[in-house]
Order: structure tokens, then C-alpha cells, then sequence
């Protein structure tokens, strides 16, 4: 998505209980590595000049409220 002059890469996590330690703890180390190399694969083929400055943006959707969702802009 596009968020003024950013280019954000959304990543949703859902976790229906806290039990493991919610949705954001589920976001390790080997995922944020994925999600990186999505993400240069993506402007090496759509922005080759790297003119856009880029971050990653996390959504929680509430599993109790479903209405509801938890956004945490440059989370890594």
C-alpha cells in the first residue's frame, strides 16, 4: 500500500488466543528475513531505481472484537 511518500508492506497476523504469545510474537526472526526478500524482490521488479523510501506495517485483528484491528506502523 501507499501511505503518503511511503511504500508499506502490510504484514496481517491472526492468532485466536494469546496462548503462545499472541500474534505479533509470532513474527520471528526467519519471517521478518521472508518478508524482507518479498519485499526487495518486489522493488527490484516494480521501483529498480529505489526512489521510494519503504516500511513494514503490522495488523492484529481483535479475535474477541472482529470488528476491530490493532495497526502498528514501522514495526521492523
Amino acid at each position: 500500500m501507499q501511505d503518503g511518500e511511503y511504500l508499506v508492506f502490510v504484514e496481517v497476523r491472526f492468532r485466536s488466543s494469546q496462548r503462545y504469545g499472541g500474534a505479533l510474537a509470532s513474527i520471528g526472526h526467519r519471517k521478518k528475513v521472508r518478508l524482507r526478500i518479498a519485499a526487495e524482490h518486489y522493488l527490484q521488479r516494480f521501483h529498480p531505481h529505489g526512489d521510494r523510501p519503504c516500511r513494514f506495517d503490522v495488523v492484529i485483528p481483535d479475535p474477541i472484537r472482529q470488528s476491530q484491528c490493532t495497526w502498528i506502523p514501522n514495526a521492523f
